[in-house]
């Protein structure tokens, strides 16, 4: 069975896009990355490592110390796409770190982001 292609795209190459998407909003790529490490519990070093490393995102999810229990409550249309009904669990990943870094460049508040 074929898999989507954004699987096999480097975490890097989508990583500065996040972070000028967020700028362009005002928001830092401070705030990018503590959403990324909430996400998918990278420490800063760990994080940089995966960028680093260029990895792909089925190995940077594959590699991630442990997605947030909170992930269940990030619901929303990420490109006409309900995350909370992605039947692929990869492509429901990227698209929560879509919806994360949609909602920080919506001006959401850091604490609505991370589901506190």
């Amino acid at each position: 069975m074929p898999t989507h292609p954004i699987f096999q795209t480097a975490f890097a190459k989508v990583y500065p896009l996040y972070v000028q998407k967020a700028e362009r909003k005002g928001r830092t790529r401070a705030e990018v990355d503590e959403i990324i490490r909430w996400l998918t519990g990278y420490d800063p070093a760990g994080l940089q490592r995966q960028i680093d490393l260029g990895h792909d995102f089925d190995t940077f999810f594959a590699m991630a110390p442990a997605l947030h229990p909170n992930t269940a409550l990030i619901k929303g249309v990420v490109c006409g796409v309900r995350v909370e009904e992605v039947q692929d669990p990869l492509m429901q990943r990227i698209r929560y770190l879509d919806k994360l870094v949609d909602e920080l460049a919506k001006g959401k508040a850091m604490d609505k982001i991370l589901r506190r």
